[in-house]
């Protein structure tokens, strides 16, 4: 399989392998006004498989780097200019994240009172970290 090379835009590299369509999605890139090439199950030395997303023309500072971390932790993204990378960027993980996620509990005050934004803050426990709701402490699910 051959994918052409990318003049101007983006690579998001190291994306667990089966997520590529859910980071698109946390990203909100609309796939049908964008140029994509999305490489999903790419044999990969560090973690056996990956995905690897391609976006032409996309602008750097179109990636929210907080919300690639939550999604994709290990990934990795190149701006590419002139078909050549010009800039490594690795996500890190927010201490807060807003807007993003949504409170499975269903009984969140987030859930059930209508203009309350739903916010999450990371939180370590036993060397795990996960994100937990700022109202009800409900854990994340993704």
């Amino acid at each position: 399989m051959e994918v052409t090379s990318l003049q101007n835009g983006i690579i998001i590299d190291h994306v667990p392998a089966g997520t590529a369509l859910k980071v698109l999605e946390y990203l909100k890139v609309d796939p049908s006004r964008t140029k994509i090439a999305l490489i999903m199950n790419a044999d990969s030395k560090r973690y056996g498989t990956k995905d690897i997303i391609k976006i032409e023309g996309m602008a750097d500072d179109r990636i929210d780097l907080d919300v690639l971390g939550l999604v994709a932790r290990n990934a990795t993204v190149g701006i590419v200019r002139d078909g050549s990378i010009v800039k490594k960027l690795t996500p890190t993980l927010p201490q807060h994240v807003s807007g993003v996620i949504r409170c499975p509990n269903p009984r969140c005050v987030t859930s059930t009172e209508r203009d309350v934004r739903q916010g999450f803050h990371l939180v370590t426990l036993n060397g795990h970290q996960e994100y937990r709701c700022d109202y009800c402490d409900e854990e994340a699910k993704f």
